[in-house]
């Protein structure tokens, strides 16, 4: 588990680019759940960091072609993403953040 700060440095719906163990990921919050997918759309190299957040449908959106991704497993909800992002479990350890990388 690697820690990745307090649930307080996150913003509800705003995407934060997060350098971690040699991988650029993205980390979303959402009320008081942070997700972390990688920051790498899986249609087209671009960075999700970039994109919008539905804080409604806890989904986000690639900023260079609109797909969108589901926060809670990283799957590809709209065209033109076919494929998922990879999505990495997170811990809430007393209010510091941890994220399980493989």
């Amino acid at each position: 588990m690697i820690d990745i700060g307090a649930l307080d440095d996150f913003e509800s719906g705003i995407p934060r680019q997060l350098h971690v163990g040699g991988r650029t990921l993205v980390a979303i919050r959402i009320d008081e759940t942070v997700y972390v997918l990688d920051d790498r759309c899986s249609h087209e190299e671009f960075s999700l960091s970039e994109g919008e957040v539905d804080v409604e449908t806890a989904e986000i959106e690639c900023a260079r072609h609109g797909a969108m991704f589901r926060l809670s497993d990283g799957a590809a909800m709209t065209l033109p993403a076919t494929r998922p992002v990879a999505h990495y479990d997170v811990q809430n350890n007393n209010g510091r953040l941890e994220v399980s990388l493989p």
